[in-house]
């Protein structure tokens, strides 16, 4: 098969490394890519959403498979986009249709699915600018801490978790009334806070048959201790400690059963991953959120675990035949660590060299914004590159990741040094 991904992180890059590995791969694109996919793969400079452009590559490289990597292309419909085309109803696209998309582009419509099947998740209301006064009146009949989740996408930055009233009445305006979140928040999810520990468990179907990967958790705030601000995820260890073969079984009859099934009821047509955002509140799964793509920077810990070929995987996903694929996971536990731009996830500078590649030993440096200017490898966003390791446990990999991080510089390079520390 000819593959395209869509997409240019850390994510992405393993995406790119795990199938490059597999016989049924000939050869391999990235739009727009990094400096990691180039080393592997022919990168093509084409956005993830000009879709009219994703079409002509597709047809000039035979593509036969597109992988989504980011949710904004399946959220404006790419998949619909491919099946309604003559051209290209023939590729295969891993990731859901339109419909099905809405799962992580509305919050709300989450929300529903979730209280319609039964799944378990945190009570809440959604307001809009009309019904600001309704949201004040809402909150005063909450404890402490509030949650407001902007109801669109706000690349991972639209979710407060706010201690007073008073700032909590403040934040809903500043998002209805003055668009703090732009159109994402047109419209507001205030929920009940849920007092646990989170984890992030992923799901593949093809919308009748599903296999459940192995669980990850990720750490989000720029801060050590998780203090600070949200930031698209700093770190990620994978198997979560936590998670016993009894808690496992509870996410699969009363979450993920549900929700295949509840695809299924509400004719959501599905093919990809389903991530499900979960907090463990006593010794029960409950749901804060689903993604409709692998999470970044869990794929870079959840992958290297895949022991099976991924294009075989994706082939079953494309022909409805899942269930003939048996999933194997590598014993070892594998850790990852994210190096970031100084100042991320405020204002940070761009174009710093990144020294100290060809140092590293028995680590998988999956890179996320960097790029290559003029033979060298340069910083080109936020969170620059992922430094993931294999170990008997998550403290062992972790160990190997800082080791190697030690031998890696840019300029104002910033990361957290905590990385699994409440487990």
């Amino acid at each position: 098969m000819n593959i395209l991904i869509l997409g240019s992180g850390g994510r992405e890059h393993t995406f790119a490394w795990k199938l490059k590995q597999s016989p049924l791969c000939k050869a391999l694109y990235v739009a727009p890519g990094n400096s990691g996919t180039a080393a592997i793969a022919e990168n093509v400079a084409i956005g993830v959403t000009d879709f009219q452009a994703i079409k002509t590559l597709v047809l000039e490289k035979k593509i036969n498979m597109v992988v989504v990597g980011p949710e904004d292309p399946l959220v404006q419909g790419i998949h619909d986009f491919f099946i309604n085309d003559a051209d290209l109803k023939r590729v295969s696209v891993i990731g859901p249709e339109k419909a099905a998309a809405e799962l992580e582009g509305s919050k709300e419509f989450a929300k529903e699915f979730m209280m319609r099947h039964n799944i378990p998740t945190a009570a809440y209301q959604s307001f809009n600018a009309r019904t600001v006064e309704a949201g004040y009146q809402f909150l005063e009949t909450l404890n402490p801490p509030y949650v407001l989740k902007a109801d669109g996408l706000a690349a991972g930055k639209g979710v407060l978790i706010l201690n007073d009233l008073n700032e909590a009445k403040a934040e809903l305006k500043s998002m209805l009334v003055d668009a703090k979140f732009g159109e994402a928040s047109t419209k507001v999810v205030i929920e009940e806070f849920l007092d646990g520990i989170e984890l992030s468990c992923f799901v593949l179907t093809d919308g009748k048959n599903y296999k459940i990967l192995p669980t990850a958790k990720d750490y989000k705030r720029i801060g050590e201790g998780d203090t600070g601000l949200n930031t698209g995820g700093m770190g990620a260890v994978s198997p979560v400690p936590f998670a016993t073969p009894e808690f496992l079984n509870k996410i699969e009859e009363q979450v993920v059963k549900p929700t295949i099934s509840g695809l299924q009821k509400d004719n959501l047509p599905y093919k990809g991953f389903v991530f499900i955002g979960l907090i463990k509140v006593g010794n029960e799964p409950k749901v804060i959120e689903y993604n409709v793509r692998m999470g970044d920077p869990e794929t870079e810990v959840v992958l290297p675990r895949l022991k099976n070929d991924l294009a075989e995987i994706f082939q079953a996903i494309a022909n409805q035949t899942l269930d003939t694929i048996n999933i194997e996971i590598d014993e070892r536990a594998a850790t990852t660590v994210m190096l970031v731009s100084g100042g991320y996830p405020e204002a940070y500078e761009k174009g710093k060299e990144i020294l100290g590649l060809d140092k590293l030993v028995d680590v998988l440096p999956f890179h996320a914004g960097a790029s290559l200017k003029d033979d060298k490898v340069v910083t080109s966003g936020g969170r620059v590159i992922a430094i993931t390791s294999y170990g008997n446990t998550y403290s062992e990999a972790l160990k190997k990741s800082y080791q190697n991080i030690d031998k890696l510089h840019f300029d104002k390079m910033y990361y957290r040094k905590d990385i699994g520390f409440d487990l």
